[in-house]
């Protein structure tokens, strides 16, 4: 069943990893490359081709990965200098890629490239006729990119290596294997720029963006991606950069104006490459077949049809057309152009044309009044004038449309309260001036700070308890038949199950699958025995993450298939993945990852989409509904305001509630009420004083009073909390507050940790203390129910014990030593290895382990145990700075006999020192 979704997701993991390559430049028509020319690769990314960013969104274990070499040589379109390849070939193998040692966030974001001597290139160039060179970075988490070489921008070996090759090629290809915009200001000035015609960002393809590279080079596929981000001149243009990285509080002083909003409106000459650009093989034109109206007031939609023709006689395409809104100014502000639609053809042969429908609600176009400047503080509101459209594609090739939408009055589309404003003091943009150039001067406004009292809105909305029964004999089955309520199967739980099932438990739990990130639900013997199953959750986005070893499909990475501005294909692809979590008796992924790119340096930008909040929206709600289609979950991420790695676990987001719902909380809002998500993962760092997991007006007044959610709430792993009323310190033990805030799951106690409180946590004493009320954390529980009720861990049983077969006499090696398991087995290794093991007698037998890791408690490591060729059980560790410490194992029923134990290092770092098999 596994094999057969892995068969279906490949093709159109490849398809998406090629329709989301940007194309760039391509001066002279360069690319595609024609069947009779020979290619030169340069670059070590030929063969060490990143598929994704580093961490916990990243790391997949594949089948089989195909590299850009692997595939452009698979490609019979396609002819390599071979002697070349061998040549980077074999230095490769001479200078290994380096991983960092194999640890957590260890990698670094490039590797060293070979240099070049000029016969090697002259050489090249003699035998070829176009180079193709590559630039390779990674990023993840924990750590944000720098601007500085090796990072944002290019080493001094990376730099020669280009003016190298352009001094001796005339046809240069750049190819960008990356999992973020770089730096491209070099491109004004170096050496021999003239040469280089064509640029593409490839981005991190997954496991079969080697193929889709060469499908993408070869003109088998054209190319149809853009640009999900602005790449400006300078990093410092960025209207974010003077904030970014504060290790203690970080001001979103641009406001609203992030990305193309700010630079379209008030500094457009910083622009390289606009947001929304991207180049095709094939031509198009496009035209306003027609447009009208729909419904009065705030249940208007605009309607707009445009026919998109192929006018290239050679090549096939797909096009991307891009509606743009220019709104008043108003008394509120607003950026000059925002994306409100867009559409993607099918793929359109030369002179075949197609006929695209775009819709625009009227309250779209409404903006959040956190002032009163409108007469209606905490209202979104249309502004009176008029509001012009603009067709094309990108943000700055476009036309302007004759349709007009006409607002006389101010109209009040939505009437909410505050929520989440800020109580630090600051100024945030504003258009000033209008200038002669059509944009505005940079002014600033002070920002509106809390007014309201956190603790009368808590005890406003205070959950009544529900009345304790003790055990009625209602299981959760009864409550999937209707033949009983939630309250009163929930009812029935003692104080100390409600504050265990509010733990899961992980990494690598032995009561789900193999490898995965979590366990929750029924993770205790008095809570499976009221029939709650355990549910499985793994880590993504970009495919599942086992740490047993076991193989998954690697997709492209977050912002790569935001690239292809294609919903349909990023719902299918989703689809997909979600049949293979199905297949794997895994209930829900950690993804989709649905932050902002606010700025071009955030470690984690890879797992997200784009700078633009409907963009972001569309995609995350997309891929959700994929998910959901297969009949699991997606759990969106990070909510909210993950916007940078330096100090995630304490960095205070301090941002205006206008910024907050226009863009940074807009992508989770449409992923909840169009991607149906059920499953919600907070941030690490606290939003204006209160951190995400305790935020109550987040999870809360926003999430559930505004939006209607009914899903769950899980915590990151090992997250802080601080009380959601007068903020303050913030530290893991901290259930209470987060229950308080409707925050349901906190992720996660060590395995077998949720019964016996293994973190101490104040759950059960801020209840007995009165500081946390028992409906409230009777509501948590019934929301974690009524999320498992729709998982399909309702349909599986849980197996505990797994019986392995022993080895038969005549297979075992006469020269092996055999351990007996009624002693400690001695291991002592970091690396694979085999040891044959005797058990006297057949029986359960509980596993325990005793290791050490040379890094700190964030850092996480994992060795299975495979015991006849069978998978047994992960061992997960974190970093103990060098100290050894027990893991607890899986109990495991063994007949009497022989047995090859294989040990499996998966995720490096560990030293396994002993294994113990104890009889039960």
């Amino acid at each position: 069943m596994i094999s057969k979704a892995q068969k279906a997701l490949v093709p159109v993991s490849r398809q998406a990893a090629g329709e989301g390559i940007v194309l760039l430049e391509n001066k002279d028509d360069v690319l595609p490359i024609r069947q009779n020319e020979v290619i030169s690769l340069f670059g070590r990314c030929q063969i060490d081709t990143y598929r994704s960013g580093t961490g916990s969104g990243g790391a997949v274990n594949v089948p089989y990965a195909v590299n850009a070499l692997m595939g452009l040589r698979a490609n019979e379109n396609i002819n390599i200098n071979e002697q070349l390849a061998l040549v980077y070939e074999q230095w490769v193998e001479q200078h290994p890629f380096d991983d960092g040692g194999g640890g957590w966030a260890s990698e670094p974001w490039f590797q060293q490239e070979m240099s070049l001597t000029a016969k090697l290139v002259q050489q090249a160039a003699s035998n070829s006729d176009k180079a193709v060179v590559f630039i390779g970075r990674t990023a993840g988490e924990d750590q944000d990119n720098a601007d500085a070489p090796g990072s944002y921008r290019l080493t001094q070996l990376e730099e020669q290596m280009l003016i190298d090759v352009c001094a001796c090629f005339e046809d240069v290809i750049v190819v960008f294997n990356v999992s973020n915009i770089m730096d491209m200001s070099w491109l004004l000035n170096i050496a021999g720029k003239e040469s280089i015609k064509s640029i593409l960002y490839n981005w991190a393809g997954g496991m079969e963006g080697g193929h889709a590279l060469a499908d993408v080079l070869s003109g088998d596929v054209s190319p149809s991606g853009r640009l999900a981000d602005t790449i400006a001149y300078h990093i410092s243009d960025y209207p974010s950069a003077a904030h970014f990285g504060n290790p203690n509080y970080n001001c979103y002083v641009e406001d609203i104006y992030v990305g193309y909003r700010y630079f379209e409106t008030f500094k457009p000459q910083a622009v390289q490459y606009e947001f929304g650009a991207g180049l095709s093989y094939s031509k198009f034109s496009y035209e306003l077949i027609s447009s009208y109206s729909e419904g009065d007031g705030i249940d208007g939609i605009l309607h707009f049809d445009i026919k998109v023709k192929n006018i290239c006689d050679q090549y096939k395409g797909k096009e991307v057309i891009q509606l743009y809104c220019h709104p008043p100014q108003g008394k509120l502000g607003k950026p000059i152009r925002v994306l409100v639609g867009f559409s993607k053809s099918k793929l359109l042969a030369p002179s075949e044309s197609q006929t695209l429908h775009l819709s625009v609600s009227v309250k779209s176009l409404a903006s959040f009044d956190d002032s009163g400047v409108t007469g209606h503080q905490h209202c979104y509101v249309i502004e009176a004038g008029d509001y012009h459209f603009y067709l094309g594609e990108s943000v700055r090739k476009v036309i302007l449309l004759d349709t007009l939408y006409q607002q006389a009055t101010l109209l009040v589309t939505e009437v909410l309260r505050e929520a989440m404003a800020p109580i630090r003091s600051f100024k945030r943009l504003k258009p000033g001036k209008l200038l002669a150039n059509g944009c505005y001067e940079e002014s600033y406004e002070q920002v509106p700070q809390r007014t309201i009292s956190l603790q009368a809105r808590m005890t406003e909305n205070q959950p009544e308890p529900i009345p304790y029964t003790g055990d009625q004999g209602i299981k959760l089955i009864d409550v999937q038949k209707d033949s009983a309520s939630l309250d009163a199967f929930v009812g029935q739980f003692s104080e100390q199950e409600l504050a265990t099932i509010v733990r899961g438990e992980g990494m690598c739990s032995p009561k789900v699958t193999p490898g995965t990130a979590s366990a929750f639900g029924g993770v205790s013997d008095a809570l499976f025995d009221y029939g709650i199953p355990v549910v499985a959750a793994a880590d993504g986005p970009s495919g599942i993450r086992m740490d047993s070893g076991h193989k998954a499909t690697q997709v492209p990475i977050g912002t790569l298939l935001c690239c292809t501005w294609n919903r349909e294909l990023n719902e299918t692809l989703f689809n997909l993945v979600g049949n293979e979590l199905f297949a794997n008796q895994i209930d829900t992924l950690l993804g989709p990852g649905i932050n902002i790119h606010r700025h071009p340096l955030n470690g984690r930008n890879f797992e997200y989409f784009s700078e633009d909040p409907l963009l972001t929206g569309i995609m995350g709600a997309a891929q959700t509904r994929g998910l959901k289609r297969a009949g699991v979950s997606g759990t969106i991420k990070h909510f909210a305001t993950n916007d940078q790695e330096t100090n995630r676990h304490g960095v205070d987001s301090v941002v205006s509630q206008r910024a907050l719902r226009e863009i940074h909380l807009k992508g989770f809002e449409m992923a909840v009420k169009e991607g149906e998500a059920s499953s919600i993962m907070t941030s690490y760092n606290p939003i204006n004083g209160h951190w995400g997991a305790s935020n109550y007006d987040l999870n809360t007044t926003i999430l559930r009073g505004e939006w209607g959610y009914q899903g769950i709430v899980m915590t990151d792993w090992w997250a802080k909390m601080n009380n959601p009323i007068s903020a303050g310190e913030a530290h893991l033990r901290f259930t209470s507050y987060m229950l308080r805030a409707q925050n349901d799951l906190y992720m996660v106690t060590e395995n077998d940790g949720a019964e016996s409180n293994a973190m101490n946590d104040d759950t059960l004493s801020a209840l007995k203390e009165g500081t946390l009320q028992l409906g409230e954390l009777q509501r948590s529980v019934c929301n974690i129910c009524r999320f498992i009720l729709s998982t399909p861990v309702m349909r599986r049983p849980l197996t505990v014990y797994k019986r392995i077969k022993t080895i038969e006499p005549d297979h075992i090696n006469k020269h092996d030593h055999a351990i007996t398991v009624n002693q400690p087995i001695l291991v002592n290794s970091k690396v694979n290895k085999f040891i044959t093991i005797h058990v006297l007698s057949s029986g359960i037998y509980q596993v325990n382990a005793v290791a050490s890791f040379e890094r700190n408690s964030l850092a996480q490591s994992s060795c299975s145990l495979i015991l006849n060729d069978i998978f047994c059980m992960s061992l997960p560790m974190h970093g103990s700075q060098g100290q050894s410490v027990t893991i607890e194992g899986l109990k495991v029923s063994l007949d009497k006999g022989y047995y090859l134990l294989g040990l499996d290092f998966v995720k490096r770092g560990m030293e396994l020192e002993q294994l113990n098999f104890i009889k039960l």
